[in-house]
Order: C-alpha cells, then sequence, then structure tokens
C-alpha cells in the first residue's frame, strides 16, 4: 500500500464494529470536478485499487479508503462493483482496520479448491495490515500479511483467526501482496512489495508461505520505495512471456508516482529479465499502483489510483477525494525485437460521430459541435498519415485551456496542463507532461479520453500512454485540432460517454 506525503496527518487507530458507507447528499453530477465515467467515492478519500476480481459478471472493485477523511487516514478497504467497468455501485465498506492495524493494499482471488479450508469457491482477500502503534516504536515490525475471506460473493467478510499468515522478517516495507495461482508448480505465488525490491513467495493454502526469491537489485528505477506489484503472464509469438509490474514512488518520469514494468520469465519460483532500459506503463503523473483484476482468464485488466502523492492530499476537492483511471486491456506488443507493454482502454458504449478523413494545412479544424453537451466527457480518435507534428486544444469561456499533442523535434507527446484552471494549488503540480514516441510506424495513431477533470492519452496502439489530472470550473466546450504542416487525418471519431 502506497502511503507518502502524509503532511503531518495524526494518525490513529480507529476500529470499527458496524458497517459505514458514506451516502450522498445531492446529485454527484453536480459537484465540481467529480468525472462522470471514472470512478471515484461517494464522500472521504480514496487511493489504490485492491482486491479487483471478476466473479460470475461482476467486476469488483476493492480500494484504499478514509470514510471519515477527504486526506489520506485510517485504512479501510471500500468496495464497488460493475458489470461493464464504466458504471461503478459503491458497495457498503469490505474490510475495517482491528487490533492488528490498518487494512493496507492486496489482493484477492476465488479458492475454487478449497486449498483454505474456507469453502468451495470462497473468496480470499490478501492484505497488509499496517499496526501505526509498532510503528511509532520504530521497530521495522509494522507490516505484515494477513488473509479474510467471504463465502457470498463479497459481501461480508471474516477475518482469518490466525492472522497474520506472513509475519514480518524485519523489512520497513514489506506489503501489497497479489496473489496468482500457478499451476505447473501447484502453488499459490504471491508477489510482495519489500522496500526496493520483489520477494516471491509461495503456498498450497494461502496461509503457510515460504520465501522462492527476490528480484529488483541493479534493475530498474529506484528513485523511491517499491510498490503495488502484479505478475502477468502473456502468449507471444515468441513463446510466453511474464511482466513484472512495480510502482515506485518517489521517481517517476513527471515528477512523483508512476508504474514501471519489466518483461522476462517466471518458472514458478524466480523472475528474470534480461531487459536494461527503464520501461513506463503510463508516463503521465496521474496513474498509480494499478494492478489487475483476477479470475478473468488470459484477459488482463488493469486500474490505477489517478493521482500523484507528491500533490494527492492537496489536489481540488469537496466531498471526496481522488479517483480511478479509466479500465484498460494490458498487450504486448514487439518494436525493434523487444517486447513492450500497451494499454488498450475500456470506454463503453457511447454515442459516436464518425467524420471520417479529413486534411489539415496551416490551420486548425474545430470540432466542437460534434462534443456540445458532453459535459466534458468524451472520446476522440483519429489516425495522421504521417509522423508530423500536430495540436488539441480544449477550453472553455472562462478561458480555461489544455493543450495536448505531438512534438516531432523531441519525439514525445505531450500535455501542457499550464493553463487550465487552477494549477497553483501544489508546486509539484507540473504544468508540462511528456512521453517519449516508441513506436517505429511510419503514421501516429492518438487515442483521448476526457472527462470533466482529467484526460489519458494512448497513443500508437497505447505503447505510449499520458494519463493527467486538471481542475477546471467549467467543463471543455471548444475542441480544436492544429497542425502547422499539411497532414492527412483519416477515422476520425469522437464519442460521447456517459
Amino acid at each position: 500500500m502506497v502511503m507518502r506525503k502524509l503532511l503531518g496527518i495524526l494518525l490513529v487507530l480507529t476500529v470499527f464494529n458496524s458497517c459505514h458507507t458514506s451516502s450522498k447528499t445531492k446529485s454527484v453530477k453536480n459537484e465540481k470536478y467529480r468525472p462522470t465515467y471514472h470512478f471515484t467515492p461517494k464522500a472521504g478519500w480514496m487511493n489504490d485499487p485492491n482486491g479487483m476480481i471478476f466473479l460470475d459478471g461482476t467486476y469488483h472493485l476493492f480500494f484504499q479508503h478514509n470514510p471519515d477523511s477527504t486526506v489520506w487516514g485510517p485504512m479501510h478497504w471500500g468496495h464497488a462493483t460493475s458489470t461493464d467497468l464504466i458504471h461503478w455501485e459503491e458497495q457498503p465498506i469490505a474490510l475495517f482496520p482491528d487490533s492488528l492495524g490498518t487494512i493496507f493494499s492486496g489482493s484477492a482471488v476465488i479458492d475454487k479448491d478449497n486449498t483454505a479450508g474456507f469453502g468451495k469457491d470462497a473468496l480470499v482477500a490478501i492484505f497488509t495490515h499496517h499496526n501505526h502503534k509498532i510503528e511509532n516504536q520504530k521497530t521495522g515490525l509494522h507490516q505484515y500479511q494477513s488473509i479474510a475471506y467471504s463465502l457470498d460473493k463479497g459481501k461480508s467478510w471474516t477475518k482469518y483467526e490466525g492472522n497474520p499468515v506472513l509475519p514480518n522478517p524485519g523489512i520497513w516495507d514489506f506489503r501489497d501482496p497479489k496473489v496468482m495461482w500457478h499451476a505447473e508448480s501447484k502453488q499459490w505465488v504471491m508477489t510482495l512489495a519489500t522496500k526496493q525490491s520483489i520477494t516471491f513467495y509461495g503456498s498450497r493454502n494461502l496461509k503457510e508461505w515460504v520465501k522462492l526469491s527476490e528480484f529488483g537489485n541493479e534493475v530498474g528505477a529506484h528513485g523511491g520505495v517499491w510498490e503495488c506489484p502484479d505478475l502477468l503472464r502473456f502468449s507471444t509469438p515468441d513463446g510466453e512471456k511474464w511482466v513484472l509490474l512495480v510502482s515506485i514512488n518517489p521517481g517517476g518520469p513527471n515528477t512523483g508516482s508512476a508504474t514501471q514494468y519489466f518483461v522476462g520469465e517466471f518458472d514458478g519460483k524466480t523472475f528474470t529479465s534480461n531487459q536494461h532500459d527503464i520501461r513506463w506503463m503510463d508516463y503521465g503523473p496521474d496513474n498509480y499502483a494499478g494492478v489487475t483484476f483476477s479470475n478473468t482468464g488470459d484477459r488482463h485488466i488493469l486500474m490505477g489510483w489517478m493521482s500523484n502523492w507528491e500533490y494527492a492530499n492537496t489536489v481540488p476537492a469537496s466531498t471526496w477525494r481522488s479517483g480511478m483511471t479509466i479500465a484498460r486491456t494490458l498487450h504486448l506488443q514487439q518494436v525493434n525485437n523487444d517486447w513492450y507493454l500497451v494499454s488498450i482502454p475500456i470506454t463503453g458504449t457511447g454515442s459516436v460521430e464518425e467524420i471520417g478523413d479529413a486534411t489539415l494545412e496551416n490551420g486548425s479544424l474545430d470540432l466542437s459541435k460534434y462534443i456540445k453537451g458532453s459535459n466534458g466527457a468524451f472520446e476522440l480518435s483519429f489516425v495522421v498519415d504521417q509522423v508530423a507534428p500536430f495540436n488539441i486544444i480544449l477550453g472553455n469561456e472562462k478561458g480555461d485551456e489544455l493543450v495536448l499533442g505531438f512534438d516531432q523535434s523531441n519525439q514525445q507527446y505531450y500535455v501542457d496542463r499550464s493553463k487550465s484552471g487552477n494549477t497553483n494549488f501544489n508546486s509539484a503540480f507540473i504544468h508540462r507532461t511528456v512521453s517519449p514516441r516508441i513506436s517505429d510506424h511510419k503514421t501516429i495513431s492518438y487515442r483521448l479520453l476526457v472527462d470533466h477533470n482529467s484526460v489519458e492519452i494512448f497513443a500508437d496502439g497505447g505503447i505510449s500512454n499520458l494519463s493527467n489530472l486538471f481542475f477546471v470550473e467549467q467543463p471543455f466546450d471548444v475542441l480544436n485540432l492544429k497542425s502547422l504542416h499539411p497532414v492527412g487525418i483519416k477515422d476520425l471519431k469522437v464519442k460521447i460517454i456517459k
């Protein structure tokens, strides 16, 4: 679980004995900065996605939650469900702090073979207990792994009486268990963040764990602590590949928090990688702690926390603070004999305007009429017939402006949010964010998701990505596509997302 930049918050261990869910007092659609199709809690603070799992046609999103404040505090597992990954219904809180500590990040699995003895098809959550009382004693043993189980598809939970199932071996940062079943070795494998490395553990029953191996020394980015790992298997024309996701804070490419990844091999015990460069799943400053849903077969669906620990506690908010990124499927793509992770957003249904092809010759294309009535929630996609610079300008009648595009001289995609409403709430909220162009294609594909106060870019099929927050009091209703060079635009589409 992530916990950085707490701004001197005094943490008090609170034990709850009844279910509590904050309720809306007014329509969330009328709240300033509230997105349309990204998940946000009805009230209170939210950060990391946790325990995400697909069960009987429903996606379950658990998340780090402080229901009683809009800043980070005593962590619970909030809970929301969806059938399409776009429309979410918040459920009662799933896990509350207890005598062992607050409930930090983790994962959930379906125990189909009843290996833990809780019952066939029991839903088992594996999470980090964080004991602030021990932390105050500076013993370094304040984080350990525990489990809970549900026999009613996540509606109610029972914590295992033998917790913790994995005591702390003496590591200050010892958290965020992501568990999967590895059929070849016939065991559960836990991928755990341990300071600036990842440690793998194995278990036959989810209760007794043995150390398998470590990964991370002298590879990847080490500007901050490693957190929220995830180990994924992919099939490729070159055979099976494994990808290890590792979030890091600080040390991201556009300040603060970000998620790096490693492409390699896993044999049930050890993860190895010959990758020498640092690769980022999303170069934007506002996509962190992303992990994938369990029980989705060969499909890897990821959601991340849409914020950054450099300013997460101070972003403009009202009754709630923080949202999740759009869900995205993950794939591998080969570029110049190397394999790269690509992200394809899941946006559901909506009214689509297929504009077709156009030519930009030292001018602009006004697309404002296509986003009329969107309340700042829409998708724009197109293909540029050559690798050439272009700008997209979003605006409103208040004079707010967000500028995005491709900088050919530096081979970078960028977002300039210097004039996008409230930008002065924190000095770490950098104004220009960039992502390198990785693709070797002779054209540029570009997909842009806007949702009232956020923008997510998926360029070149999702190999170069940029997720950014911005804070305007009035949604953007002006949309212009510009280029100073003659370029052809193909497959131009605008979709209103509701």
